[in-house]
Parts: C-alpha cells; structure tokens; sequence
C-alpha cells in the first residue's frame, strides 16, 4: 500500500468524515500573498489534501477561469524556482499531503530526474499530468519511485474498458476520475451516467477514487459520500475568491469540510 493509499484509508477510518476533501490552486494568481491567505484557510478547516498548480501558457484541461488564472500568473513573473520555493513555504503552514499539478511541457523542459528531485524536495507526495497518457511516461515512473513520488493517473467518461483496466494495473496512491467531458469549471450534473462511470473505474482498481471537474458545493460532496474518497474543488473556490474575498473564500471551504461528515 502506498503512502496516498494509506494516508487517504486512515483518515477515513476515523469515522469522523465519509469522504475527503482536496483542494486546488494556482500559485501566483491571483497573488503569491492571497494564496498564503487561502493555505491559512485551507489549514484552519483541516482539509484534507492539496493540488497546486504551476501556471502554463496553454492549460488544455482547464477551463475559461483558470486559463485567464494562469495566464495572468505567468504575466505578473512567476517563475519556476517560484513555484518551487512557495510550494515548500506550503509544507510549513499546511500538513496535509501536497501534490503538483501541471503541465507535461514543464516537466519536459526540467527532464524527468530533476523535476522529480525538486519535486521530492519541496514537500511533494506525487503529482497530475493531465495532457500526459501513461503509455508514454517512459522513465519518469521509474524517477517517481526513486523519490517517493505517486503518480497521479486520470480515467475519463471516454476510456474503453479495456483503458480503465490498464490505467488502473499502472495507477498508484488513488485515481483521479474526471466527473466528465470537457474542461474544469462547468457545474457537474449528478446523474445516473456519472454513477454508471464511477461503477466502471472501481471495477477497474481497488484504490481510492478521487472525484473532479465540476464540484462547486457542499452538497456535491455530500452527494458522493460513500461513491468515492476524494471530492476535488478547484475552479468554485477561485470563483469565490473573485466575487468575494477571504470571506466567502472562507465560508466556502467551511462548507466543503463540513459536508465530509
């Protein structure tokens, strides 16, 4: 059992929460000092595990309010050493498990040993490459493995059986399912086929499923209590902070992490 794994069935097995929350967001926008803000309320709500995403030109997974969030964050200077630095500065506010989330170019352009020894070394437990198929990871699972890293895979509405299966023989720490078709920030509808997906990805492993792509509310998560593990909140909370601050920044994430009991 690897250390997500575990990290993910302790807590829940402590009976206090029927499912967990992940949070999301992207460092440097809208400010690296905003951000601290978001951690701290991130921290005093216990949320229970965090994506940062380092901001890129062309974030194909994302939607209209996250390509503007990168783009204004890669205008404003952030810098890779940036990101680096600040995820590290995360690991001391925040103790719950860190992951990246990002972009194959990125990775690329560092080789996969580096990125995987700076990774290592900021604190990280793994990472998400959406634009990256797992067939062509090469010997960046191997690099992952020598640094203590998991490797997030994603199944998809559109994968074969025969895909899920694969996907979940490769996948480690948990699987992020995408609740559907398209891009991050359009509301998801919790309908019979999104249930009907979510049977086909646990046919396809036993690890842990983490849910996301359209999660705004607390009644979203409570609406997958005991369906998944894991639900993910990204683009909501960006949303919230730009239509009101701290506050309802705050009384968002209050909500999410109540709705896990």
């Amino acid at each position: 059992m690897t250390g997500l794994q575990s990290y993910i069935e302790q807590r829940l097995a402590t009976g206090d929460r029927r499912i967990l929350l992940m949070t999301h967001l992207i460092v440097g926008y809208p400010s690296l000092e905003a951000n601290r803000t978001m951690l701290r309320i991130m921290a005093d709500n216990d949320v229970d595990m965090m994506e940062l995403q380092m901001p890129f030109s062309e974030p194909v997974a994302d939607g209209p309010t996250f390509v503007r969030a990168n783009q204004e964050a890669l205008a404003a200077g952030l810098k890779l050493d940036d990101y680096f630095e600040f995820f590290a500065e995360a690991g001391e506010s925040c103790g719950f498990p860190r992951l990246f989330m990002g972009y194959y170019n990125t990775v690329f352009r560092m080789g996969h040993e580096r990125f995987c020894q700076r990774l290592s070394a900021a604190g990280a437990s793994g990472y998400i490459l959406p634009d990256l198929p797992w067939e062509e990871y090469g010997d960046l699972f191997a690099d992952s493995q020598v640094h203590n890293l998991e490797s997030i895979l994603l199944m998809t509405p559109t994968n074969t059986a025969a895909n899920l299966q694969s996907l979940g023989q490769q996948a480690r720490g948990f699987v992020y399912a995408v609740a559907r078709k398209g891009v991050t920030g359009k509301a998801t509808e919790f309908e019979a086929d999104l249930y009907t997906f979510l049977e086909r990805c646990r046919a396809a492993t036993d690890l842990p499923l983490a849910l996301g792509f359209g999660l705004r509310r607390g009644a979203d998560l409570t609406a997958l209590h005991q369906r998944v593990e894991v639900g993910i909140v990204g683009s909501a909370l960006l949303n919230a902070w730009e239509q009101g601050g701290e506050v309802a920044y705050g009384n968002l994430v209050e909500e999410l992490a109540a709705a896990r009991s």
